[in-house]
């Protein structure tokens, strides 16, 4: 296994992490996304024509897109069979789509802060708030039916992985999480399942799960 990697992308960190999880070895190859652009050069473009990270490589097979990557890993190698099961599978999906939402809004606004796209920052911004606020209001409702996830199972899902890392890096945006505390307790908890890596800007907690 081979994951092209850029250390700051949220996307690239849910395969690290879902890789981590599931305590399989792989190797990595850094792209300079920034400033180096070098993800839309012609090595990598040959293995990606959308020029975007991350790109993953398994035995003769060259995956494309965090949501690709997670789920083909889900199939082949999670022996619990929980992490995409098919009895939650629509409902996980959803969550796959919210968290397109939350990369098109928080993470742009992330962008605009910290790598200076040019992008109309004060619609990124309402847009996250928009998703945060649904988000906040869904977890609490959960955790009042007696579930700590997205779905509504008593494990984590797919669906918390790849919506943890851009809500988990809204600060660097200038998106506060102060007002959602249903999705702080939410992160914590990402936080603690067995496995858990950080990256810069998302830490560890005090006490391992």
């Amino acid at each position: 296994m081979k994951l092209y990697d850029y250390e700051l992308s949220g996307n690239c960190y849910k395969v690290r992490l879902f890789l981590s999880i599931l305590n399989l070895s792989f190797d990595t190859q850094t792209v300079d996304f920034y400033p180096g652009q070098e993800h839309k050069s012609e090595a990598l473009l040959r293995l990606n024509p959308l020029g975007q990270l991350p790109i993953f490589e398994d035995a003769d097979q060259v995956l494309c897109g965090s949501d690709v990557i997670l789920s083909h890993l889900a199939a082949n190698y999670d022996k619990s069979g929980l992490w995409y099961s098919p009895k939650q599978r629509l409902d996980i999906d959803k969550w796959i789509r919210f968290a397109d939402e939350i990369t098109a809004t928080a993470s742009a606004a992330r962008l605009h802060d910290t790598f200076f796209y040019d992008l109309d920052i004060a619609t990124a911004r309402a847009g996250a708030e928009r998703l945060f606020r649904n988000l906040d209001e869904h977890l609490w409702f959960s955790e009042q039916r007696g579930y700590d996830w997205l779905v509504p199972t008593r494990f984590p899902t797919l669906a918390d992985i790849t919506c943890f890392p851009y809500v988990a890096l809204s600060e660097e945006g200038g998106v506060s999480r102060a007002d959602y505390p249903a999705i702080r307790r939410w992160c914590d908890r990402i936080k603690r399942i067995h496995g858990f890596i950080p990256m810069p800007g998302i830490f560890s907690t005090s006490k391992a799960a």
